[in-house]
C-alpha cells in the first residue's frame, strides 16, 4: 500500500487517462521512482532545473510502456541527477512553526528537509487536509505556497497532480517540498489578477480565446517581452506591462455551474496555441515554455477529485491557470496561430502506434507528457465539440490525432526538438524549412 514514504502504484490507480497499463510496469516503475525519491534532489542541479524522473515514468507508465522501457528511460534519466542534502531534524521539526516556515523557504538546500516534514503531515493528517491546510487555506501560508506551486512553469503543479492522479502520497509530499523550495515572484501577476477580477467564481463573459485576441491588439503589452530578457514574464512583462496583462487577466473568472466546460475550454485554448504557433516554412516545432502550459492541463482534474477540495478551490485553480496559460503566450511574443498547420497534417499513426513511439523514445519526460495530455485533451472536449471560436474550442475531430502525429514526428526528427520562445525571430534561425510535398 501507499505510504508517504512508499511508492507503491497499482493497475487499479489509472489515473485520467491510460492506455494499457501493466501490473509488471507497476512494480518497475514503483521500484525506481522509490530509488529516485531517496537518492535524487528534486533538482538536478545549482540552477533550478528539474528532476523530470517521477513525470517520465508515470507517463511512460500509463502509456503502456513494459518494465524494461520504464528501467530503460529511468537510468538514462538518473545519469544527471545530484544526491539530496542530508536531512536535518532540527529544521524539520521548526518547520511545524509557519514563522519558521517561512525562513526556510525558496531555499533549494532545504528541499530535504521540507520533504520529511510533509511525509510526516500526510502520516498526520492525510491528503486532503494537508493540502486544504498548506494550500487552499486563503491565509497568509497557503497563498504563499500555492503561488510557489506555479513557480518553475508550473513544475510543482505538475508534481503535485501525478502524486494525486495516481494515489502516491509520496509525491504528493515531493510536489509540496518541491513547491517549497521555489520562488514567489509570479505571485506579483497572481494575486493582483485574481483583485483586479473582484472576487473568485464571478461570471466571466469572455472566453481565453476572445482574451487572447484582445491581447493581440494592445501593442504595448505584446512588445513587453524582449529576446534578452532572462525571464521573459517577469523581466519583460511585468516591467514594461503589469498593468495591460493583469487587466487582460482579471476579465478570466469562472462561475461555479460552468467548471467543467471552462476546465475542457482551458485544456483546448493550451492545445491550441502550444500546437499552432508555427512559423512555415520552419520545420514543426513545438514552443519549449508552451508545452508546460498544455502538460499541466491533465491535471486539474485529478485535482478536482480530491474529495475535500471546495468547489472554491477549484474555481480558484482553474482561474489561477488560464491566468497563467495567457501570460505564458505573451512571454513568447504573441506568435501568430496557424490552424492550417493542424488540419492539414497528415497523420500516418493511429494513437496506439504513437503511444509506443513515445515509451520507446530518449526523452526526459516533456514528450510523453505531451502526447498524453492531447490524448486526454481530446476526451474531454469531445463533449462541448462544435461551439468554436465563440465558445473557446477550436481543436476538434481529426485535429486531436493530427497534433499527436505532429509531437511525434517532431520529437524524432534530427534537429533539436524544441523550439524556445517561438514568437522572436531569433528562436527560429537554427532549423532547416520543412521539406517539399
Amino acid at each position: 500500500m501507499a505510504k508517504s514514504t512508499l511508492i507503491a502504484l497499482s493497475t487499479a490507480d489509472a489515473g485520467v487517462f491510460s492506455a494499457g497499463m501493466r501490473a509488471d510496469s507497476a512494480q518497475a516503475a514503483s521500484e525506481v521512482l522509490q530509488e529516485n525519491m531517496e537518492n535524487h534532489h528534486i533538482f538536478f542541479n545549482d540552477q533550478g532545473f528539474h528532476n523530470h524522473i517521477v513525470h517520465h515514468i508515470l507517463s511512460i507508465y500509463a502509456l503502456g510502456a513494459s518494465p524494461e522501457e520504464i528501467k530503460a528511460a529511468y537510468e538514462h534519466d538518473k545519469l544527471y541527477q545530484r544526491k539530496p542534502f542530508p536531512v536535518d531534524e532540527n529544521v524539520v521539526q521548526a518547520m511545524s512553526d509557519k514563522k519558521k516556515f517561512e525562513q526556510f523557504a525558496g531555499k533549494e538546500n532545504h528541499y530535504s528537509n521540507f520533504l520529511v516534514y510533509f511525509q510526516r503531515e500526510l502520516d498526520a493528517k492525510g491528503v486532503g487536509p494537508v493540502l486544504n491546510e498548506h494550500l487552499f487555506a486563503e491565509d497568509g501560508h497557503a497563498d504563499d505556497l500555492l503561488v510557489r506551486m506555479f513557480a518553475g512553469f508550473l513544475h510543482p503543479l505538475i508534481h503535485l497532480g501525478f502524486g494525486v492522479e495516481f494515489n502516491q502520497p509520496a509525491i504528493v509530499a515531493e510536489a509540496l517540498a518541491e513547491a517549497a523550495v521555489h520562488d514567489t515572484w509570479i505571485g506579483d501577476f497572481l494575486l493582483p489578477a485574481e483583485k483586479a477580477a473582484g472576487s473568485i467564481g464571478k461570471h466571466g463573459e469572455k472566453t481565453l480565446v476572445q482574451l487572447l485576441d484582445e491581447i493581440r491588439g494592445n501593442e504595448k503589452l505584446v512588445n513587453s517581452p524582449h529576446w534578452p530578457d532572462g525571464n521573459k514574464i517577469r523581466d519583460g512583462i511585468l516591467k514594461r506591462a503589469p498593468d495591460e496583462m493583469i487587466k487582460y487577466a482579471g476579465q478570466y473568472t469562472i462561475s461555479p455551474d460552468r467548471l467543467e466546460e471552462k476546465l475542457a475550454e482551458m485544456v483546448n485554448f493550451v492545445v491550441y496555441y502550444t500546437t499552432t504557433a508555427q512559423r512555415p516554412p520552419k520545420q514543426i516545432k513545438f514552443d519549449f515554455f508552451y508545452m508546460h502550459c498544455l502538460n499541466c492541463s491533465i491535471f486539474l482534474p485529478a485535482l478536482f477529485s480530491i474529495p475535500s477540495l471546495s468547489l472554491g478551490s477549484k474555481i480558484r485553480l482553474l482561474e489561477w491557470k488560464g491566468r497563467m496559460d495567457l501570460a505564458m503566450y505573451v512571454s513568447r511574443a504573441s506568435p501568430k496561430l496557424l490552424l492550417d498547420d493542424v488540419t492539414n497534417y497528415k497523420s500516418h499513426k493511429a494513437w496506439k502506434a504513437v503511444f509506443d513511439s513515445v515509451v520507446k523514445l530518449e526523452d526526459d519526460g516533456h514528450v510523453s507528457k505531451m502526447t498524453r495530455a492531447v490524448a486526454y485533451g481530446e476526451k474531454v472536449c469531445k463533449p462541448f465539440e462544435g461551439g468554436g471560436k465563440g465558445k473557446g474550442f477550436m481543436i476538434a475531430g481529426d485535429m486531436w490525432l493530427n497534433i499527436g502525429n505532429m509531437v511525434i514526428d517532431s520529437a524524432e526528427s534530427p534537429e533539436e526538438r524544441w523550439v524556445r520562445s517561438t514568437g522572436f525571430d531569433e528562436a527560429w534561425s537554427k532549423f532547416e524549412n520543412r521539406p517539399r510535398q
